[in-house]
C-alpha cells in the first residue's frame, strides 16, 4: 500500500463523518527520518481533538515533516480538515489531508510525494486564493534547493476527493535549513490574498497573486527580516 500506518484505537467515543475537529498536534518526536530541515520537526504521531475525544494515527516507514497540522474547512461543509506534510523514508514530502470517518482519522487526498528521500515542502498557507468558491494550498516545493512556489486546489465532489494543481513559479522560498518555522504566508497587502514569500537570495520581498490560473509575482522591496514578510 502507498501508506503504511496504524491506527490507535479511539481513547473516546467513536468518531462520527460529522465529528467536529477542535484541534490538532503532532506528537512522538521521531529521529528514523533523519533528514533535519526542520528543527524538532519530525514526529510519528498525529493526535486529533474533536467534541467526541482524542483521536491518533502513527505512521510506519513515514513522519510528519512539519511545524505543526493546519485545521482548515476544505470542502465547505462548516467541519474542518487537517492539513500536514507526511514525508515517506524513500520517496520525500507529500501534503496529505485528513478528516474523521467512522473508522477514525483517516488520509482524505494527498499530492505525489517529490520523489527522493530528503526532499521536502513547506506549507505557504490556505486561503481562496482566486475567490472562485474552492480553496487553495500554497506552497514552496524544496524551499532549500528547487525553490518552486505551488499553488494546488483542494475541493470535495460527493464522496471524492480532488487535488489539481493549479500553478507554480521559480525563485521563491520560506524557509531556511534547520529553522523551527517557515516565513511569510498569505496576506492581504491591498490587492486581495497573496503569498509572500523571498527571493531565492533571501534579498527581496515577493508577493505572488493568483489570476487566471497563473501566479502573477510583484517585487515589496527589501527583505530585512520575519518582518519584512508580513503585511499587518
Amino acid at each position: 500500500m502507498w501508506w503504511l500506518m496504524s491506527l490507535l484505537a479511539g481513547l473516546a467515543a467513536p468518531a462520527q463523518a460529522q465529528d467536529t475537529l477542535m484541534g490538532a498536534r503532532y506528537m512522538s518526536p521521531s529521529e528514523a527520518y533523519g533528514h533535519g530541515a526542520v528543527a524538532q520537526g519530525e514526529y510519528s504521531e498525529l493526535e486529533v481533538t474533536s467534541r467526541t475525544g482524542t483521536h491518533r494515527v502513527r505512521l510506519d516507514g513515514q513522519v510528519f515533516e512539519d511545524t505543526a497540522p493546519r485545521l482548515a474547512d476544505l470542502d465547505g461543509d462548516g467541519v474542518p480538515e487537517v492539513v500536514t506534510v507526511v514525508s515517506q523514508f524513500d520517496r520525500g514530502a507529500q501534503i496529505m489531508i485528513w478528516g474523521l470517518r467512522d473508522s477514525g482519522l483517516t488520509p482524505l487526498a494527498w499530492t505525489p510525494p517529490i520523489g527522493t528521500r530528503h526532499r521536502w515542502l513547506a506549507v505557504a498557507g490556505i486561503a481562496d486564493l482566486d475567490k472562485d468558491g474552492r480553496m487553495e494550498i500554497a506552497y514552496v516545493d524544496r524551499p532549500h534547493l528547487a525553490r518552486v512556489l505551488r499553488v494546488i486546489r483542494v475541493w470535495r465532489a460527493d464522496d471524492a476527493w480532488r487535488v489539481v494543481p493549479v500553478a507554480s513559479a521559480d525563485g521563491h522560498t520560506n524557509h531556511r535549513y534547520g529553522a523551527p518555522g517557515m516565513e511569510g504566508g498569505i496576506f492581504d497587502c491591498g490587492q486581495g490574498p497573496e503569498i509572500l514569500t523571498s527571493d531565492r537570495d533571501w534579498q527581496r520581498v515577493q508577493a505572488a497573486r493568483l489570476v487566471n490560473g497563473r501566479l502573477q509575482t510583484r517585487d515589496l522591496g527589501r527583505y530585512s527580516g520575519p518582518n519584512s514578510l508580513r503585511c499587518d
